[in-house]
């Protein structure tokens, strides 16, 4: 694909984001140094959250952008609408917990995009919605003891075992909930380039 002289640098470290831009058949680099530490105020509106986390992790990449090329930085939180964000699990224990709250309910996967090149920035969010079955305790051990989602948002992969024995229904993108919106992405980078 035809980037007009730009070099593309993902900024950062998920094999999912890098699976899912690979498949725009975008040549890019993975760069992942970075002094931004995630952090925001509990006050914040949960889904103003992964906006903050991706231009923080854009401002905070290590060097300043060369003139022909674009950074992108993403952030994906899973928001029990009312109730909490679910990060990544500290533990089995926290991923259990989480699991449990997922259960037999929606929750909306959001995934904030930044663009940024030397001159301009440009961020944009996609939320999707997605509903669990009512999960056992059996089935809940059973993932994390198998698939171990300890780096994994909201302690869950859609595209892993309990995405597909848990999952009803999902409202929106599904790579989005996989981590990263490419659809938009593309978009945006056409637009953006």
């Amino acid at each position: 694909m035809d980037l007009h002289g730009k070099r593309v640098i993902l900024a950062s470290g998920s094999p999912r984001r890098r699976e899912l831009l690979k498949g725009l058949d975008i040549d890019f680099e993975v760069d992942t140094k970075n002094s931004f530490k995630e952090h925001f105020s509990p006050d914040t509106p949960y889904d103003a959250v992964p906006r903050l986390m991706s231009e923080g992790k854009s401002a905070g990449f290590h060097r300043p952008l060369a003139e022909d090329e674009i950074l992108i930085t993403a952030d994906t939180m899973v928001i029990i609408p009312g109730k909490e964000i679910l990060g990544k699990p500290k533990d089995r224990q926290d991923a259990c917990r989480m699991l449990r709250d997922l259960s037999g309910r929606s929750h909306h996967v959001i995934t904030a995009v930044t663009l940024r090149d030397s001159q301009k920035k440009e961020t944009f969010t996609v939320t999707t919605e997605v509903w669990f079955k009512e999960l056992s305790e059996s089935e809940i051990n059973y993932y994390i003891d198998t698939y171990k989602p300890f780096d994994k948002a909201g302690a869950y992969a859609i595209q892993e075992w309990i995405g597909h024995i848990g999952i009803t229904r999902i409202e929106g993108s599904y790579f989005n909930v996989v981590g990263f919106p490419v659809q938009r992405v593309y978009e945006a980078l056409m637009r953006f380039i």
